[in-house]
């Protein structure tokens, strides 16, 4: 599975970005991760098909929303009211398995994109 992330950008504090992810083949759970230079990847949010499984990191929810639309192999992060720390790499991954109290575990997938710069100042 091949996973391709867009829509990063510059965006001033209390702006709001689209990210998107789009895999050549299905996964069961697609998920956005970050990184700051020097840091570990944080995981930002999941999803499973028709969205019957979220989850969100303390520090977006409210904020950022995920969403895949019809359960297709196609994800969204749509990321309002943002603010300075939001500033990472951000990537797009995609694994098997149920998602629980591990989903923000590296190691818990299989597929991951390049990576799209987001910097909000």
């Amino acid at each position: 599975v091949q996973l391709v992330e867009s829509g990063g950008g510059s965006v001033q504090a209390g702006g709001s970005l689209r990210l998107s992810c789009e895999a050549s083949a299905y996964a069961y759970k697609m998920a956005w991760f970050r990184r700051v230079s020097g840091k570990d990847r944080e995981g930002v949010a999941v999803i499973t098909p028709a969205a019957i499984d979220t989850h969100y990191a303390d520090s977006v929810l409210g904020r950022f929303t995920i969403t895949r639309p019809n359960g297709q192999n196609t994800i969204y992060l749509q990321m309002n009211n943002m603010k300075p720390e939001d500033t990472a790499m951000y990537y797009c991954a995609a694994g098997w398995g149920p998602t629980g109290d591990t989903w923000q575990d590296p190691s818990q997938y299989k597929y991951w994109g390049q990576g799209t710069q987001v910097t909000v100042s």
